[in-house]
Order: C-alpha cells, then structure tokens, then sequence
C-alpha cells in the first residue's frame, strides 16, 4: 500500500469511529433510548457531523497528491468512495447545504400533519423549497445530461435518467402483461384471510428465532431486536444488527421483515473484514444492497421449498395453522393485488408503485413541472398502471416519508434491487434443491464470491458487469415472475 493511501487511512480512522459510535446511538435512538434524550441526541449528532466534515476536509488536500494509475483495485475504491463523499460538502455551498437540512427537518413534521389530515396543500410549499433546492444541489454537483442525474447518483452511483427509462419502458408493459394472466388464472389470491388473523407476540417471536437460526446468522455477531420500523445497521463487520416490530396480526409481515433484514445484514457480514477501518466497508449501493435483501425475502423466503421448512415451526407456535397446508400458506405469502400502498404491495405489482414515483421526480427536476401537479399525475399513474385511484392524499401522494426527507432519487433503487435479484435468480444454478436442502451457507458462498465480498471496492455498474457480465437487466426479474406466477414452476 502507498504512503499515501496508508496517510488517508490513518486519518480515515478518525471517520470510521465517530461512524461507529454514530451507528451506536442510532440504533440505541430506535431501540431503548428513553424519549427524554431525543434532543440531547441531535446535538451529539450534529456535534459529530461537524467534526467529521473537518476530517473530510483534510481527506480532500491529501488525495490530490495520490496517483490513481498505480493503486490496486481495493486502494482505487477507497479513493473513490472518498471523493464521492468529499465532493458533496466541497461542491454544495454551506448555505445550500444548511438550509437543506434546515427545510426537510421541518418538512418531516408538516409531512405527517398532512398525512393525518389528508391534506396535501400543507406539505405543498414544503416541497416546492425541497424541489427547488434539490434542482440548486443537482447543478452544483454537475450532470452530464439531466440534473435528475445528479440527485440518482447519490443513491445508486452513475445511474441516470436514461437508465431508468430503460428500465422501466423494458419491466412495465411485460409485468402488465403477467399481472393481467395471474388475475385470469385466479390460483393466487387477490386476498387472504390470514391477513386478518391475531398473533401472540411471543409465539411469533419464536418463530422468528427459528428463522434466524434457518438461515445460520452468527449470533456471535448479529442481533435481533424490536422497533417502529424495522431496519439493519452495520456496527461494525462483527456486529450487525436488524430490528422487526409486531402489529399483531398477518404474521407474514413480521416474518418477512426479519427474512428482508436479514439479508441487508448477511450483505454486510460477508464483506471481506481486511476492509474493516476503510471506506469501502460497506455495500456498493442503496440498490445493490436492496438487491440482497429482495432476494432474500422474495426469491428464497417465499418460495414453497422455503415455506416447506418452516411450516412444522409456524404450525407449532400458531394453533391457528392447524388447517392450513404448505400450498395455502404459499398462497398466502403470495397474493397479488394492484393496491394504493407501495409497503404493501406484491412482488408482481411493487415497481409499478415505483415507476410512479421515479417519473414524478424526473418530471419535477428534469422538466420543472410544478408541485401542485403532483396529486393529478400520480392519481392519473395509479389508473393507467394499476386500475385503481386513490380516494384521498393520504392513501395516495402523502403516503411516503421519503420527499419531506429531501431523497429525491432514492425510489428507483427500490426497483434496482428487484432487477438485481433477479439476475440472481438465473445465475444461481439448482437455486432451489439448496433451498430445500436448507443449504444457506452454500447460497451465502455464491452471493459472496459475485457481490458481497468487495464491499464498495468497485461501482455498481462494473460490480455488475463483474458478476453477470451486464448491467441492470430486468429479463431475470421478468423470468422469475413468470416462473413463479404464470408457469407455476414453484409448486410443481
């Protein structure tokens, strides 16, 4: 390793143990804090996130002496992740960046008045300020063609609009297609009646220690716990946690959650630990990392050979299973349904949720259409894709957390993560004759050897190309949803 690179590194240090400590107490925050502390948490935060723009300053200086041609590949990455990072706080004014921050923190508490009264003309002036500063940061960071560009770069690195419509004129009209065949052939249900249907907390709660240990996560360095929204946080790479919550009922949601977390959490774990202390000790996307949770969840967790292995422990701990068969759980795990809400939608209708959402942002940034707009257009959306109109802002544009946040450019990697499931899904031969064979070790060693291992080492794209010898593709997600829905090669 070069001096210099071994400088960087040392100064880096600093960077990884405020992560560390941040990680620490963001966990802590959803978790067990008492709610008394929550401001006296922001301030330690904010504390942080000063000190950390400082070290990245001195980063900055440094990495204008390194000479990119004579570095590895691992040294090349860390370099990279860290100009992408210095780039934001170097290229953005402080005052831009400041009034960002200033506006969605504000923006996420007018957000959720506004969902409770359904009301979509008090969050509107909010968006506009986030539109209006997304466009401003979209130019400061540069594009080469679209300012949406810029902003989708942030989530999913070198992803562009032009992608995206690639993707989406490709997935749409083919997943149309096979939701209107699984609608005719009627062997999924549109609904379930276990949807409905109390738990006990504490039964579930074993069956999701059972699942934990199906799926052999190192207790030595993982944790489950409890919490509004569930979520993965990487500690370190020998401690990563996952939190699921219970509602009650429709067991499946809970379940599922831990399955989804699960996966970010095998993702993290599998990075190779000589990056631990370095920038690339994380996952090479947002879109990639939902890749491995979707196939996780989706792929694995709701097939008839996964459902196969825990149906003993699910009939053990829910009495209510007792006349229920493999097949009819399967069903229930699997009903399709155009629906209003994107976090309850299926697998065969999710990314029209998505493209939705991704053509409003691109028309916003893009084509500087106005916020007041926003309603009509996704309403007209919901019709055209899905046949279904939303009857307030709450169950339609009001419904996500995401825009008061200011992501704009987050949605498509949701989809991104499907696309990359599904090239998993081909590339893994005799995938289920694993699954049936509980083999997950064996299926963790593959998803290693093509993603996990090099952690942030190379972008997304070349990640791609590396593994499946292209980029986005979405015929592997197409392929799966037909198998699975339209062939029935799942149950046969």
């Amino acid at each position: 390793m070069f001096d210099n690179v071994k400088e960087i590194l040392e100064e880096y240090k600093k960077l990884w143990a405020y992560g560390y400590a941040e990680a620490l107490m963001a966990w802590d925050t959803e978790t067990y804090m008492p709610e008394a502390d929550a401001s006296t948490r922001g301030e330690v935060f904010s504390v942080f996130n000063e000190l950390e723009k400082q070290v990245y300053l001195k980063i900055s200086e440094k990495l204008d002496k390194i000479d990119e041609e004579k570095l590895s590949d691992e040294e090349k990455g860390m370099v990279r992740v860290l100009k992408r990072s210095i780039k934001y706080y170097t290229k953005v004014p402080i005052e831009v960046i400041k009034e960002f921050t200033k506006t969605t923190n504000e923006s996420v508490v007018i957000w959720r008045n506004a969902k409770a009264k359904s009301d979509f003309n008090l969050f509107s002036p909010y968006l506009e300020k986030i539109v209006d500063l997304s466009r401003k940061i979209a130019d400061y960071l540069g594009y080469e063609k679209q300012p949406y560009d810029a902003l989708l770069d942030l989530y999913e690195e070198g992803f562009t609009t032009e992608d995206g419509d690639r993707i989406f004129n490709t997935l749409l009209p083919k997943v149309s297609d096979i939701l209107k065949k699984v609608q005719e052939a009627q062997y999924f249900p549109s609904s379930h009646e276990l949807e409905s249907v109390q738990y006990e907390t504490e039964r579930m709660k074993k069956v999701n220690e059972f699942i934990i240990k199906l799926l052999n996560m190192p207790t030595d360095k993982f944790r489950l716990d409890v919490s509004a929204h569930p979520f993965t946080i990487r500690i370190s790479g020998s401690d990563v946690r996952i939190t699921t919550r219970y509602e009650g009922k429709d067991f499946k949601a809970t379940m599922f959650s831990v399955i989804h977390e699960s996966g970010h959490a095998i993702y993290e774990l599998l990075i190779d630990p000589r990056f631990e202390g370095t920038p690339i000790a994380t996952g090479a996307s947002t879109g990639i990392h939902e890749s491995q949770s979707r196939f996780w969840e989706n792929i694995i967790g709701r097939s008839i050979q996964f459902i196969k292995l825990v149906y003993p422990t699910l009939k053990e701990n829910l009495p209510f299973l007792s006349k229920y068969s493999e097949e009819d759980i399967y069903k229930y795990f699997n009903t399709v349904k155009p629906s209003l809400i994107r976090v309850d939608a299926d697998e065969v209708t999710y990314n029209f949720h998505i493209a939705i959402r991704y053509e409003i942002e691109k028309r916003l940034i893009n084509e500087k259409m106005k916020v007041k707009e926003v309603p009509s257009l996704w309403n007209d959306m919901m019709e055209k894709y899905l046949g279904i109109t939303p009857k307030n802002d709450t169950e339609g544009v009001l419904q996500d957390i995401h825009w008061s946040q200011g992501s704009i450019g987050y949605f498509p990697t949701y989809t991104l993560g499907n696309i990359v499931a599904g090239m998993l899904y081909l590339k893994i031969p005799n995938l289920y004759d694993l699954v049936s064979q509980g083999k997950f070790d064996e299926i963790k060693g593959i998803l290693k050897e093509l993603i996990c291992k090099y952690g942030a080492t190379y972008p997304p794209k070349t990640l791609l190309r590396r593994a499946f010898g292209k980029e986005y593709d979405p015929e592997g997600l197409l392929s799966y949803l037909r198998d699975k829905y339209i062939s029935l090669k799942g149950i046969g």
